[in-house]
């Protein structure tokens, strides 16, 4: 009898516990990655702080949000959106081009894919890796660009498409960004 109480007992505490982390989940098991997509003002913040966060950790001036540079952005994102196409505009803004399959891309997602072609980058020879992109990174921290417009759109297949114009263009030749 004793036995088959603190069997009881185990199974009632266990029920529990497990009932207890379906109502409150860990803070491991919380996904917060579809929480942003469609909030204008958290996708321009995540925007804006990603770019700058990695321009501070560079000592590099801090980028200002243009909206002459975001009606670019959404223009040329909106031409996009039926083919999500990896295709630069023809404008003398610098620019960085993110595609995600799926709608559930953040734009923290599409800056730090960017931001990932640093390990790409080769400050001592002013090149990128062979075979290797490091132009997108490199445009986000070019010294002398000093504003940024983006858009987030989702394209007629579902997919992600961000599109960041920068003022004044980095990617120089023969120049370092910073």
């Amino acid at each position: 009898m004793a036995n088959t109480t603190n069997l009881l007992l185990f199974l009632l505490l266990v029920s529990a516990l497990l009932f207890s982390l379906l109502i409150h989940p860990s803070e491991s098991t919380v996904i917060h990655r579809r929480s942003t997509k469609s909030n204008p003002k958290v996708v321009v913040a995540e925007l804006l702080n990603g770019h700058n966060s990695l321009r501070a950790g560079l000592n590099l001036p801090p980028l200002q949000w243009n909206t002459t540079l975001t009606s670019y952005a959404k223009w040329w994102a909106n031409q996009r959106r039926g083919d999500c196409a990896l295709i630069h505009s023809n404008s003398d803004y610098g620019e960085n081009i993110f595609w995600g399959q799926g709608d559930d891309w953040t734009a923290t997602e599409a800056v730090e894919a960017w931001e990932a072609e640093e390990s790409y980058y080769n400050y001592e020879s002013n090149t990128c890796m062979p075979n290797r992109d490091c132009t997108h990174y490199t445009q986000m921290v070019w010294r002398t660009t000093t504003f940024l417009g983006c858009a987030k759109i989702k394209c007629n297949d579902g997919d992600t498409y961000v599109v960041c114009e920068y003022y004044p263009h980095g990617n120089v030749i023969g120049q370092r960004p910073y």
